[in-house]
């Protein structure tokens, strides 16, 4: 079994600060999650399941609860930094906790770059739409795109995000809720917009490929679910854990999920099912909706760019608390569990932006963004095992939370995961087993020798009793 750091999160390096409520934890999770995707995922998901994609997205939203109810167990029992990572370490020990926490770094590291890597041409659609101007090319797309030599939007929006990161998890928290609740209030705007043009008659045919059809809309919204987690990272910086960690996690996806289906609902009202395809976006329903105005689709392409901006920020705190958790138990150089005047990691987040910004600024991403899905599955079906291996070997522990329905909820969550990445592409597969393998050997390279398991000291490591 595992040793965790208790709750307080005092390691060698410092004690995190305890300054996150239930408010700003589910909307740390809901900015995570509610990101670009929504504005795009429906020219992928409608055309396979008609009107019936409002329920592709509740069955991605079913299948994401079954890991969602044991995060909130484990979050509950467990209240520390580190999210999965830390989870796998109490009930499943160093290695495979390694094997996790290895693999949430590609995914969240490529993920965030991603996204901040996109930034500048979505960037570029405001200011065209609000200014008439645009960036260069040169300047505003990373190499291996249209005329990309360095992306300083990308180093830009990395920067903004680092600099609020390192003021404070308070104020950090703070800005997040705000822009938060710009993004839901422009998808907000959406749906009031859409319902003007709203026509029953597009709902007439509801499904009309069956529950095929809505199975394969499940599978290509599901990844929009992914970051309901994000609460889990802050297990130490949380003002109650053992409560507001569960609450927010299941509040979130929640949120999350009535969001999307009133959109879905808004979108196939105003544009029949059969006209969207592969590149239609939520500014092309707008568009529709409005007689073409360029007002609406100025006020949504100002949320795409707000909603990037709190997925970047997000997931880099999510990372630099990973990391965290990782240098506590000594898997990795202690310069990352190092705490500043202001209770965060400095080290650490300047180290993450660093190789953030230069990823998202120079390095053609491609398919690695869409192969980091599978790290993030591998880490919910370890999370889902988790429990059912915590209830077995440690059932006298108090849990704040109890996920229903044991053994089924998390098997099922094994299982649904299993099967998600079962379904992905054979590269993503490669990507996955070599990022392993590397890891592996940097496991038993410095890892296994420096881990407190291997006798480093650690003055608030303990066995839970």
């Amino acid at each position: 079994m595992g040793r965790i750091a208790d709750e307080g999160g005092q390691g060698e390096g410092g004690e995190l600060k305890r300054t996150m409520g239930l408010l700003q934890l589910t909307l740390f999770s809901v900015g995570a999650t509610l990101g670009t995707g929504i504005f795009f995922v429906l020219g992928q998901a409608v055309p396979v399941a008609g009107p019936a994609v409002v329920l592709g997205f509740v069955l991605a939203a079913v299948t994401a609860l079954f890991s969602a109810l044991s995060y909130a167990e484990l979050a509950g029992t467990i209240p520390v930094s580190g999210s999965s990572y830390s989870y796998t370490y109490a009930t499943m020990g160093e290695l495979v906790a390694w094997v996790c926490g290895w693999c949430l770094l590609l995914e969240y590291a490529v993920s965030v770059s991603a996204v901040a890597s996109s930034w500048g041409g979505y960037l570029n659609e405001f200011f065209n739409a609000a200014f008439g101007f645009r960036m260069p090319d040169a300047i505003s797309n990373s190499p291996g795109s249209e005329g990309g030599i360095v992306n300083l939007p990308a180093v830009a929006i990395v920067l903004l995000a680092t600099l609020l990161l390192l003021r404070g998890t308070s104020e950090s928290a703070t800005a997040n809720t705000i822009m938060v609740f710009l993004k839901m209030a422009v998808l907000g705007f959406f749906c009031v917009v859409a319902f003007t043009a709203f026509r029953s008659g597009n709902f007439s045919d509801f499904a009309p490929m069956g529950f095929a059809g809505i199975s394969a809309a499940g599978s290509k919204v599901f990844f929009s679910y992914i970051g309901f987690d994000a609460a889990s990272t802050a297990g130490e910086e949380a003002k109650n854990p053992k409560r507001d960690l569960p609450l927010a996690i299941l509040l979130s996806l929640l949120i999350v999920t009535v969001i999307y289906v009133l959109v879905g609902v808004a979108a196939v009202g105003v544009m029949p099912w059969q006209d969207f395809d592969s590149q239609t976006s939520l500014a092309d329903v707008l568009n529709l909706a409005t007689g073409d105005s360029t007002w609406p689709a100025l006020i949504l392409s100002f949320g795409v760019v707000i909603s990037m901006g709190t997925v970047v920020l997000t997931v880099l705190y999510g990372q630099t608390r990973i990391l965290f958790a990782m240098s506590r138990d000594g898997l990795i150089p202690k310069i990352f569990e190092k705490v500043g005047r202001t209770s965060v990691p400095v080290a650490n987040t300047l180290i993450v932006a660093t190789f953030v910004s230069l990823l998202a600024a120079v390095v053609p991403l491609g398919q690695l963004a869409e192969a980091t899905s599978i790290g993030t599955l591998f880490a919910f079906a370890l999370v889902n095992l988790g429990v059912i291996v915590l209830r077995r070997t440690k059932p006298e522990l108090p849990r704040s939370f109890r996920t229903p329905l044991f053994p089924v909820t998390p098997v099922l969550g094994v299982a649904f995961c299993i099967y998600l990445m079962y379904g992905l592409d054979t590269i993503t597969w490669i990507v996955f087993l070599i990022w392993t393998a590397a890891g592996l050997a940097a496991y038993f390279a410095y890892g296994h020798r420096h881990s407190r398991l291997a006798g480093r000291p650690g003055p608030t490591a303990k066995e839970h009793r």
